[in-house]
């Protein structure tokens, strides 16, 4: 099930803040996840065949940071409705995000997720695949029950979700900037599917179109700076703390935004790191190839330019919430910015 609203972030650091300043909305945002929980598990158990069931609802079983329920409850009290009419939309939020953890696995080779064996590594690749799809595919139903403008949006989501992992399997065409294609595979895999939790959450309750925008642009730039860090934690953080195993973007030769930047540096750290992705993402992975990059990585000015980067998309972040009503919600998201700066900490 979804991470309890004490673990919702890392430490439970905005939930304590939020319980001792805000205490009516960190109940109504307990509330509100608690009832997404038992959404989600119900819509896992729609598949009717038990083994169909198990296998799409184990990530969801597994827990995780329940990032994108909470932005869509948070999103909800920006509108004139009950906020409990976002739940669903938290539910929503968080089956897409889970049909993408399926796909990103096979496509990783990641044997682990959340703390537990991933799908594929369960059950092979192409059951994790499917389930992914049926994931997706209650997703858009779940959404359509939503209305007719959650179902859009649901749909182009999607379509962003599904061109970034297209594009991140393919890499960087001839001539274009690695960094310009980092930033596009970022912001069809991570930064959409937080835009949309805060857009359908706001959108469910009827908050203004300006506030909506607003939310999105958000959403785009907290979402760029989310998975800043988690690439930062891949090469810092121990698997307990970023949720999956530590150097698996680099076991696999992925080029995440610190190694990008180290790459562009130039001279023999550049070159060394450079063979050794090339012997990672063919297969040559021989149980040195990992901790030797991560020692070029570590020992470099690449993670201290990439968490400048990220810091840099907080300052956006913080910049679209001026749009935004003074208020305990409007409060929460400036914390956000704050816990995610703290993350690779």
């Amino acid at each position: 099930m979804v991470a309890s609203f004490a673990h919702t972030v890392r430490g439970g650091s905005l939930a304590g803040e939020l319980a001792a300043r805000e205490p009516a909305l960190a109940a109504r945002l307990r509330h509100g996840l608690e009832a997404s929980e038992e959404r989600l598990r119900g819509l896992a158990a729609e598949a009717g065949d038990p083994c169909v069931a198990r296998i799409v609802g184990h990530l969801i079983g597994t827990g995780g940071k329940g990032l994108r329920p909470l932005l869509a409850l948070v999103a909800a009290e920006f509108g004139e409705r009950d906020p409990g009419a976002a739940v669903d939309a938290a539910a929503l939020a968080e089956l897409v995000h889970v049909a993408s953890l399926h796909h990103d696995d096979v496509m990783d080779q990641a044997r682990t997720r959340r703390g537990a064996p991933s799908a594929n590594a369960l059950w092979g690749n192409s059951v994790a695949v499917l389930a992914g799809n049926w994931l997706l595919a209650k997703g858009a139903r779940l959404a359509a029950e939503l209305g007719p403008e959650i179902l859009r949006l649901q749909a182009r989501v999607t379509n962003r979700l599904v061109a970034g992992q297209i594009r991140e399997l393919t890499g960087a065409s001839s001539g274009e900037d690695p960094l310009s294609h980092y930033f596009a595979v970022v912001a069809g895999k991570s930064a959409a599917l937080i835009a949309m939790a805060l857009q359908s959450g706001a959108i469910r309750t009827g908050a203004p179109a300006d506030t909506v925008e607003a939310l999105a642009e958000y959403g785009e730039h907290l979402g760029t700076a989310f998975q800043i860090a988690d690439d930062i934690l891949d090469i810092t953080a121990a698997s307990e703390v970023s949720g999956k195993e530590q150097g698996k973007d680099l076991a696999v030769g992925v080029a995440s935004l610190p190694v990008l930047l180290a790459l562009a540096d130039g001279g023999p750290a550049a070159d060394e790191l450079r063979e050794l992705l090339t012997a990672a993402g063919r297969g040559r992975e021989d149980g040195a190839v990992v901790p030797r990059a991560m020692a070029l990585l570590r020992g470099g000015d690449a993670l201290a330019e990439a968490e400048a980067m990220m810091r840099a998309r907080l300052a956006l972040a913080r910049g679209a919430l001026g749009a935004l009503p003074e208020g305990a919600a409007t409060r929460v998201l400036y914390g956000l910015c704050d816990v995610v700066a703290d993350r690779d900490h």
